[in-house]
């Protein structure tokens, strides 16, 4: 007998439907075709305990499975629920009445518990624009796949729950969940505030600026100055994320199996931290199994690397075309595929091996030449897409021990967000550019035009400096946002001015 089943597969961030064909016909043998990686080949073993564990009977003929299309890699345990429903049906086990309704997806247990799997909100999301009434998902997925409306989320747990489902002996209830009331309750719950650190504040002006302007930043200063404190904040004065921003982001944390047991709606900008002994693949994403890399789950947020320097140097350079194009293009002998990219770039290192050059009161024990080999690491083609260099110097125990409240991270994200809405209203209609930081040369000869004072003033960094062409448009990306930030149309010099004290590494004889 002939029955379909219909399962999902992921390619990329994307998924599309797979029909699973089912035949029983004389013979003894078990057999997979279409492309199927080795986790759909071992499931016959989870597949058959599940079944007779639960009282139902393996089939003792031929079983002839086809997962179509068959010119598509299929990868993935959450093809055992499928595949044990499809024999069930195919051996008259089970009716099959119902199978054209709803996209199943689960792994299988021995016992015939059904296990969460990686991907359920792209392909419930594929279940939905194919038409199907529902999906049958893990029950730990199915707040996950909740987060699509118009579509029923039935959640399994067991394997004998999806059979008297299917033949409508049980009645389950759809999970439903309200996506816009969690966003609106969960979207600014971060933990940390802007309010905690003390001084900084030229620092704090910044990283407004970043915010404000999607711009990537690095930091150089001595241990213990507070680095990673104020990246870790960033996220908060960042404009909250849209329902769009959310969405897509979950995707990808869903592709990645890191949603967690009660996965919902990413609502919070991402904060991603990779330790520096971090590979190539990843960060950029890939492997045997194609997954999203650290740059990929930083969408829509911050990406924060400590100790830039001590990032092995072909790591660093992978992330040259992702900061420039927003995607990262993973290929392989055996796949291709996109993944979005679009992060702020946050870095942090020391101005020298032993952290204490510049600092001013420790004295740095650094050789000759050591601190240039050590700046070195950090390429300039890499130094050129980072839009602002800033140096911290540590606060003074006089500073730290004052009593009073910095302004809060709720207060700077209004300036920030208004900064944004500017830029939205400049970058209307014009596709893939949502702020100052994404402009190209023909929208910045609209954009940042700056008077003789500001030609100046640039003329003389650019002579002094050294400065590249890109870094020249960096300046002038920055000081359109500087002057957003203050409600001006016109860049003025003191935007410029301010601009070009923000290439801290490019001064002459900064690194000795």
């Amino acid at each position: 007998m002939l029955v379909k089943t219909y399962s999902s597969s992921l390619h990329g961030i994307r998924a599309t439907m797979i029909s699973i064909e089912v035949n029983i016909t004389q013979g003894i043998r078990f057999i997979i075709v279409g492309l199927a990686d080795h986790a759909i080949r071992e499931s016959q073993q989870r597949i058959e305990s599940a079944l007779t564990n639960n009282g139902f009977e393996w089939p003792r003929f031929r079983v002839v499975i086809n997962l179509a299309p068959a010119d598509i890699r299929k990868e993935g345990t959450h093809f055992d629920l499928p595949l044990a429903v499809g024999i069930l049906a195919a051996t008259q086990q089970l009716s099959s009445d119902r199978l054209k309704d709803y996209l199943v997806l689960g792994e299988l247990s021995l016992d015939g518990s059904v296990m969460p799997v990686k991907g359920v909100l792209p392909m419930t999301l594929n279940a939905k624009e194919q038409g199907f009434v529902g999906v049958i998902v893990p029950e730990k997925n199915a707040g996950e796949a909740s987060v699509v409306e118009g579509i029923e989320v039935i959640p399994a747990s067991e394997l004998n729950e999806v059979v008297s489902f299917l033949d409508r002996k049980l009645e389950v209830a759809p999970v439903k969940m309200d996506m816009h009331a969690i966003f609106l309750r969960e979207m600014d719950q971060y933990g940390v505030d802007f309010a905690e650190v003390k001084g900084q504040e030229s620092v704090k002006r910044a990283l407004l600026i970043a915010a404000a302007g999607n711009h990537n930043v690095i930091m150089i200063g001595p241990p213990g100055s507070g680095k990673s404190m104020l990246s870790r904040r960033l996220p908060t004065i960042m404009p909250p994320m849209s329902i769009e921003e959310s969405l897509q982001t979950t995707k990808i944390h869903s592709v990645a199996g890191k949603m967690g047991t009660n996965g919902k709606l990413v609502t919070v900008r991402p904060f991603r931290s990779p330790h520096h002994s971090i590979s190539d693949i990843a960060l950029i994403g890939g492997g045997n199994s194609p997954q999203p890399g650290e740059i990929s789950l930083a969408h829509n947020g911050v990406l924060f690397m400590d100790e830039l320097p001590e990032f092995k140097r072909h790591v660093l350079e992978v992330l040259r075309q992702p900061l420039e194009e927003r995607t990262i293009n993973v290929s392989r002998a055996s796949y291709a595929v996109v993944y979005p990219a679009s992060f702020m770039l946050v870095a942090s290192m020391n101005p020298c091996p032993c952290g204490f050059y510049n600092h001013p009161e420790k004295a740095c024990t650094c050789g000759p030449g050591i601190i240039k080999r050590y700046l070195s690491r950090i390429s300039g083609p890499l130094l050129d897409r980072i839009d602002i260099h800033m140096e911290v110097t540590p606060v003074p125990f006089r500073n730290l021990s004052v009593e009073g409240d910095s302004e809060k991270s709720e207060v700077i994200r209004r300036r920030v967000v208004a900064a944004r809405k500017i830029q939205e209203k400049r970058f209307a209609g014009i596709g893939n550019v949502f702020s100052n930081a994404q402009m190209e040369s023909g929208l910045m000869k609209h954009h940042c035009i700056i008077d003789r004072a500001g030609q100046s003033i640039i003329k003389l960094a650019m002579e002094r400096l050294g400065l590249s062409a890109r870094a020249y448009d960096r300046i002038l990306k920055v000081a359109r946002t500087i002057a957003d930030l203050e409600q001006c149309d016109h860049i003025l010099a003191s935007h410029v001015a301010e601009a070009v004290n923000y290439r801290n590494l490019d001064r002459e004889g900064w690194s000795g």
